[in-house]
């Protein structure tokens, strides 16, 4: 599987068509996030391509995080997953149900339904989360698009919904996308 790659300040990944714009400063974890502790990179890249484990493609945070601030810790994951991997998959709706598993797990709530989200000429599903952090609400936006059999989920975080959105805003899918080197 291509993980893509950094240029200017921009992800790329031609395999599925798509780019992520990281905001400057920003922190990469995608290696750490990679590899679990007890495994080696090669190891923990070999899980991945054969679909026993999501792949995360791109890990960004506002800060390192392990650095404690008064703000929510804005990020960016975007990984990949075997559609294999969930018999009887046909939609990216259907994912949800491990997405919101997951997110209720680290204590965010849903906002409301999934719904169809189009990026340029591309649609996707969104799924909306927040959490209350002590004064401050963490919110999450979920994206998911099944592609080349494999589930594309990109999860943006930030502390306020117009933050969330301008991450968001940072994605494209198509022609730039893929021909991007």
């Amino acid at each position: 599987m291509d993980p893509g790659s950094i240029s200017a300040g921009v992800f790329r990944n031609a395999a599925f068509g798509f780019t992520c714009k990281i905001p400057a400063g920003w922190v990469l974890r995608t290696e750490e996030m990679n590899s679990p502790e007890g495994k080696n990179a090669e190891e923990s890249q070999t899980a991945s391509d054969s679909g026993a484990a999501p792949r995360v493609l791109l890990a960004a945070f506002s800060r390192p995080p392990e650095a404690r601030g008064e703000d929510i810790n804005a990020s960016i994951v975007i990984s990949a997953e075997s559609a294999a991997t969930f018999p009887g998959l046909k939609e990216a709706a259907q994912y949800f149900g491990p997405v919101i598993e997951a997110a209720n797990a680290q204590g965010l709530e849903i906002d409301d339904e999934p719904y169809e989200f189009t990026v340029g000429a591309t649609k996707l599903v969104r799924g909306d989360f927040q959490k209350d952090v002590g004064t401050r609400v963490m919110r999450q936006s979920t994206l998911v698009l099944l592609a080349r059999r494999y589930v594309l989920s990109f999860t943006f975080i930030g502390g306020t919904e117009d933050e969330v959105e301008e991450l968001v805003e940072g994605l494209s899918f198509g022609a730039g996308a893929k021909a991007a080197k």
